[in-house]
C-alpha cells in the first residue's frame, strides 16, 4: 500500500487558514486597522465599497516597510510581533498571529503600496489568490495603502454564505467602532461607497465615545477610575436611565484589546443589579491595564477571549468600581440617616381644605332598646349637639356614593364568553377600568380581567403581521415631518428595514448623512400622540432585541418591536367606548388569551371563588 498522506500546497493551506481567520469583510477589516496602528499611524482612513465585498482599501501615515518587509508580510507565519514562545506573554500590540496578510491574500485581489517616511520611493506588490502578479518601485506617500478587491472571488462558496450588504455593513462599524475607541489618539474616518460615514479627529476617550455614537451620550457618561496592584481600570459607564434593550454599547479592553468576557460583564451587570430591570443593559466602554504576564491572549483565532491568572480578584475589583462610581455621582440610592423617619407616612397630598380631623360624640344616657323610641320621637334618648361640636361621622357621606357611582357602571351585563359580538349594541357594552391598568367585566360564571396593555400589543402585532404579509399597510401623513438622526450602525440597519418598515404605514425617506425623515406614521397609531422620533428609535431598539435575545425572523421580529412600542400602556386612561373596541378587536385575534410574550391576557374568577374568599 503505497503512502496516503501529503504535505498541503501553500495555496490550499491559505485558503483553511483563510476560513478561520477572514470569516467576512469585517474580518479583513480588522487585521488591516490593527496592523496600521501597529506600524505607528495617528491617521487611518478606512474606505469600503459594496460594503467591502468590492472593496476595502486602509490608508495609514505609519512607518511603512522596505522592499524586503513588503514581501515577506505576505507570508506564513510572518510578523514582526514574535520572536520566541516566551513573547506570545508580553504582546501589548495588536495583531501578531502572522497568518492575516497570508489568508487574506489567498482569497482576493490584493494591491499595497508602502513606504518609508527616509526613502525616496516605495514599493507597490500585487498579488492574487496567493500568486504575485507584480512588485516594483513606485512613488508613493509616506506610510501603507492596502486595497482589497474582490473578497473571496476564488472561493464562491464562502461568498454565497456572506449576508446582505447592510448587515455586513453593520459588523464592519462594530469592528470599526472597537478599533476606535481602543486609540481615541489616532485620527480615524471611514467612508462607504463614496459617503462619509464617520470622521473621528483625535481627542479624549470621552469625546471619542461622544464622535461615535452622537452628542447625546455627553450627558450620559459617568467615569470609571480605579488603580490596583492587579489591574488598572479606567473608563465610561452609562447613567441607568439611558440603559437599552440590546447589548450593543459594551466594550472591555484589555491592553487596548477588545475582547468578549461574560464574566467580566457579570461583574459590571451586577453593580446595577437593583438600579435596572432584568432586561436592561448599561452602556460601558471600561480599559483593563494589566502585565501582559498574567493573561493569555493565544486561546482564540480572532484574539477576543483572553485567560487570566486571578479573574476573581479583576471581576471583585471592577464591580465595587463601578458600584463606587454610580453612587459618587447620585445615581445609587442612598439612605440620609439624619432624616426622621417616623412621621415621613402621616405626610398627605391632599389639599388642607379636604382634611377633617377626627371627632367623637357619644350620648352617655344612650339606651339601645329605645333608640327607635329617640330617634322618632326626638324625645329623651336624643342628645344635643354642643355649639361647635363637629360630627365628622355624618360629614359628606354621599360623597361615597358619588365616588362610586363616577368609577362603576350602572350596568355590566355582558358575557363574552358565551355569545357573539354582533349581538350586542355599543351601549350594552359596558366595564370599569382598575388603576387605568385592567379591564373588568361581569360573565355568567363570575368576573372577567384583562390587561389592556397585553391586549393591545396582542391585537397590533397580529396586525402588523398582516400588514408586513399584504404590504396594504395605511399611512397617516404627518403635518409637520420630522427629522431622525440615528448611529451609523442603525442607519444601516434601517435602511435594510425600508421596505417592510414601508408596509406597516410609515412613509421613511433617506435625507442625509444617518439621517432619515419620517413624513407618515401608520394610521393605527394616529390616536396615540406618540413622537413620531421616538417611535422610530424605539423600533429600531426593539427589532435589534427581538433577533439578539429571541432569535426570530425579521417579520415576526419587526412585529413585535412594532407592537410593544406603539400599545398602550398601564396607567392610560379609556373611555367606555375605548374598552368596548379593545375587547372587540382582542377577541378577534388569533391568539386573544395570551400575550406576544407569553403571558396571560385574561384572567377569570368564578363566583365560587370569590364566595369562598368570604367565607373564611
Amino acid at each position: 500500500m503505497s503512502d496516503i498522506i501529503q504535505l498541503l500546497p501553500d495555496s490550499v493551506a491559505n485558503q483553511i487558514a483563510a476560513g478561520e481567520v477572514v470569516q467576512r469583510p469585517a474580518s479583513a477589516v480588522k487585521e488591516l486597522l490593527e496592523n496600521a496602528i501597529d506600524a505607528g499611524a495617528d491617521k487611518i482612513q478606512l474606505i469600503v465599497k459594496d460594503a467591502g465585498k468590492a472593496l476595502i482599501q486602509v490608508i495609514d501615515n505609519g512607518c511603512g516597510m522596505t522592499i524586503t518587509d513588503a514581501r515577506m508580510c505576505f507570508e506564513r507565519h510572518a510578523t514582526s510581533k514574535v520572536r520566541k514562545a516566551e513573547d506570545l506573554f508580553a504582546i501589548r500590540t495588536m495583531g501578531f498571529r502572522g497568518e492575516a496578510m497570508a489568508s487574506i491574500a489567498a482569497i482576493a485581489q490584493v494591491e499595497m503600496k508602502t513606504k518609508r517616511h527616509e526613502d525616496e520611493l516605495g514599493t507597490l506588490i500585487q498579488i492574487e489568490g496567493a500568486s504575485f502578479i507584480k512588485q516594483e518601485p513606485v512613488a508613493t506617500a509616506n506610510g501603507t495603502s492596502i486595497s482589497i478587491k474582490n473578497l473571496f472571488y476564488n472561493t464562491p462558496a464562502r461568498r454565497n454564505f456572506l449576508k446582505s450588504n447592510p448587515a455586513e455593513m453593520r459588523h464592519i462599524i462594530d469592528e470599526f467602532q472597537r478599533v476606535a475607541l481602543a486609540k481615541p489618539h489616532i485620527a480615524f474616518s471611514l467612508h462607504h461607497d463614496g459617503l462619509e460615514v464617520y470622521r473621528l479627529p483625535a481627542s479624549a476617550m470621552k469625546q471619542r465615545i461622544v464622535h461615535l455614537f452622537g452628542n447625546n451620550y455627553n450627558e450620559r457618561l459617568i467615569p470609571v477610575e480605579e488603580e490596583t496592584t492587579i489591574i488598572n481600570l479606567k473608563g465610561f459607564i452609562g447613567k441607568p436611565e439611558f440603559a437599552k434593550k440590546t447589548r450593543g454599547e459594551q466594550f472591555f479592553f484589555v491592553n487596548d484589546r477588545f475582547i468578549k468576557d461574560a464574566y467580566l460583564n457579570h461583574a459590571v451587570n451586577k453593580a446595577y443589579q437593583e438600579l435596572l430591570p432584568d432586561d436592561n443593559f448599561p452602556l460601558y466602554v471600561l480599559f483593563i491595564d494589566i502585565d501582559p504576564a498574567k493573561i493569555d491572549v493565544n486561546v482564540h483565532p480572532t484574539k477576543t477571549e483572553i485567560k487570566y491568572l486571578d479573574e476573581k480578584s479583576i471581576y471583585a475589583i471592577i464591580h465595587s468600581a463601578v458600584k463606587r462610581s454610580l453612587g459618587r455621582f447620585n445615581i445609587s440610592p442612598t439612605i440620609d440617616f439624619n432624616q426622621e423617619t417616623g412621621f415621613s407616612n402621616m405626610i398627605s397630598h391632599k389639599a388642607p381644605e379636604d382634611i377633617v380631623p377626627p371627632s367623637i360624640a357619644f350620648n352617655p344616657d344612650f339606651n339601645p332598646f329605645g333608640a327607635e323610641k329617640a330617634i322618632n320621637s326626638g324625645g329623651g334618648g336624643s342628645y344635643q349637639r354642643s355649639p361647635g361640636q363637629s360630627m365628622a361621622p355624618s360629614k359628606n357621606w354621599g360623597s361615597l356614593y358619588e365616588i362610586s357611582n363616577h368609577h362603576v357602571p350602572e350596568q355590566v351585563s355582558i358575557d363574552l364568553g358565551n355569545q357573539k359580538d354582533d349581538q350586542f349594541e355599543p351601549v350594552q357594552k359596558q366595564f370599569m377600568q382598575i388603576h387605568h391598568r385592567y379591564i373588568v367585566s361581569q360573565i355568567k360564571s363570575g368576573v372577567m380581567i384583562i390587561d389592556q396593555q397585553a391586549a393591545h400589543e396582542r391585537i397590533l402585532y397580529e396586525r402588523f403581521l398582516l400588514h408586513l404579509d399584504d404590504r396594504k399597510g395605511a399611512s397617516q401623513q404627518s403635518l409637520f415631518p420630522q427629522t431622525v438622526t440615528l448611529s451609523p450602525n442603525d442607519y444601516e440597519l434601517a435602511k435594510s428595514l425600508l421596505d417592510d418598515i414601508k408596509s406597516l404605514g410609515f412613509e421613511v425617506r433617506e435625507f442625509g448623512k444617518n439621517t432619515l425623515v419620517i413624513e407618515g406614521i401608520p394610521v393605527d397609531l394616529g390616536s396615540t400622540n406618540i413622537n413620531e422620533t421616538q417611535l422610530f428609535e424605539h423600533l429600531i431598539e426593539g427589532f435589534k432585541n427581538s433577533q439578539q435575545e429571541l432569535k426570530l425572523d425579521k417579520r415576526d421580529a419587526l412585529a413585535r418591536s412594532m407592537a410593544k412600542n406603539s400599545a398602550i400602556k398601564g396607567g392610560t386612561a379609556l373611555s367606555q367606548q375605548e374598552m368596548n373596541t379593545l375587547i372587540e378587536e382582542l377577541f378577534a385575534c388569533k391568539t386573544p388569551n395570551f400575550s406576544i410574550s407569553g403571558k396571560p391576557v385574561i384572567q377569570t374568577m368564578a363566583l365560587t371563588e370569590i364566595a369562598q374568599k368570604f367565607d373564611k
